[in-house]
């Protein structure tokens, strides 16, 4: 036991003599906004999904060669919420009230760490402490650099689809994200097995990425498809489709000015100049069981332009039921959202949202219509991002009262939120 003793802390002292490690301050000016140079933000922006690994977010360790990085960070969100419901779904016998999921709630307590290693492996792992199941490993990935045209990452991750899941949690311009992509598809037949969303989020999986001549990006993957909350292999082949029942996806984009930071607004990144198209599309293949064969494809844009942040994405999903289903019908599902943000103050940042999504299917009349407005204020020195946003749900087009009342069961009329958030 001591001999094991001796060589672990001999081990411990050199890798820590091996990387030279110092913890970088901000600076006053950095602090209050001033600019942040374009080679130093890419630098600074580091992909982690969370946080930027940006030196003002606490302290990095880093060898003198930049080989090695190491960055432990904290990411805290507090909530308190105001959800009303409409009367439609309440049963009033049973004293259902209007006014339901409201209070206080914390989404996100996150603990992790990121950096690099041998100046080729990127890597992150992070555990959210408020999350229950499979979903309290948040995400745990290495990604091994090639070159910086073929990199291959493997673990779990998010899937390469939609600007809104993809962009770094800590740095959205809504605390919440858009309707569209979390309400599950409302389907005609009575099947509590059958409940798919047009986002898809983290899953496990690996994929081949990379950016060539730094303005073609692209992300080729596959999934298990089963989501965030499950961690362990549980797919099989397909009877349908004679292939492996998983999540195939691929994402494309064009960035003319370069890598985008993956941010809705940061005081930090008011002189800026980026913008990103992208075209996405994924698989995801069921086993032969009570479920379906989902196809989603979706367009983004997003631009950063000094204070302005603009965004607009249009998905769709094509749910088609397994043979053991004995259901001939496919159903389509679109949606869809354009957002705009700007400081109006070095601190302040200002944001709209209109949010769209055909919930019932393209076979009914009807959609949702959802705008949203909220107001953000990053405390100088702090970390700390506050945050107040209202939504409404309106319903347009029905062909009858009943789909009207049917549309938007399980979603809040009125939803007002204040937002907490802390970042280390």
């Amino acid at each position: 036991m001591k001999i094991f003793s001796e060589k672990t802390l001999a081990l411990l002292c050199a890798a820590m003599m091996s990387l030279g490690a110092y913890a970088d301050t901000t600076t006053d000016d950095e602090a209050n906004g001033s600019p942040v140079e374009q080679d130093e933000l890419t630098r600074m922006n580091m992909d982690n999904g969370v946080v930027p690994i940006a030196d003002d977010r606490g302290f990095t360790l880093q060898s003198k060669d930049g080989d090695f990085v190491f960055k432990p960070y904290m990411y805290i969100q507090s909530t308190f919420n105001f959800r009303y419901y409409d009367d439609e779904g309440l049963d009033k016998a049973y004293n259902q009230d209007n006014v339901a999921n409201s209070g206080f709630a914390m989404p996100y307590a996150i603990i992790g760490f990121t950096g690099k290693a041998f100046g080729k492996i990127d890597y992150n792992v992070s555990i959210n402490a408020a999350a229950s199941g499979g979903n309290v490993l948040q995400q745990a990935w290495i990604d091994y650099a090639v070159s910086p045209e073929v990199r291959f990452r493997a673990g779990k991750f998010k899937t390469p689809y939609t600007h809104a899941y993809l962009t770094t949690l800590g740095e959205t311009l809504f605390p919440s994200l858009p309707t569209s992509l979390t309400a599950v598809a409302i389907m005609p037949h009575s099947l509590n097995a059958v409940t798919p969303n047009i986002g898809t989020g983290f899953d496990l999986g690996v994929e081949m990425h990379g950016m060539l001549k730094n303005k073609f990006g692209y992300e080729i993957g596959i999934f298990n498809g089963t989501g965030s909350a499950v961690n362990s292999a549980t797919k099989t082949l397909s009877d349908d489709k004679h292939i492996p029942s998983l999540l195939y996806a691929g994402r494309f984009t064009y960035q003319p000015k370069g890598a985008m930071p993956m941010t809705q607004g940061n005081p930090k990144m008011q002189h800026i100049d980026k913008m990103l198209f992208g075209v996405s599309v994924n698989y995801n293949v069921e086993s032969e069981n009570e479920s379906t064969n989902d196809f989603r494809a979706g367009f983004e844009f997003a631009m950063l332009k000094n204070k302005w942040y603009v965004a607009a994405e249009a998905y769709y999903m094509n749910v088609g039921f397994t043979k053991r289903q004995k259901i001939d019908e496919s159903y389509n599902y679109w949606g869809g959202y354009a957002q705009v943000g700007y400081f109006v103050a070095p601190q302040w940042q200002i944001g709209a949202r209109y949010d769209l999504m055909d919930r019932n299917g393209s076979s009914k009349d009807g959609f949702l219509n959802m705008p949203a407005a909220v107001v953000n204020y990053f405390v100088p020195k702090t970390n700390i991002k506050l945050s107040a946003m209202y939504q409404y749900i309106g319903r347009t087009g029905h062909d009858t009262q009943l789909d009207r009342d049917l549309d938007d069961l399980g979603i809040s009329t009125h939803t007002a939120m204040v937002m907490l958030q802390y970042a280390f």
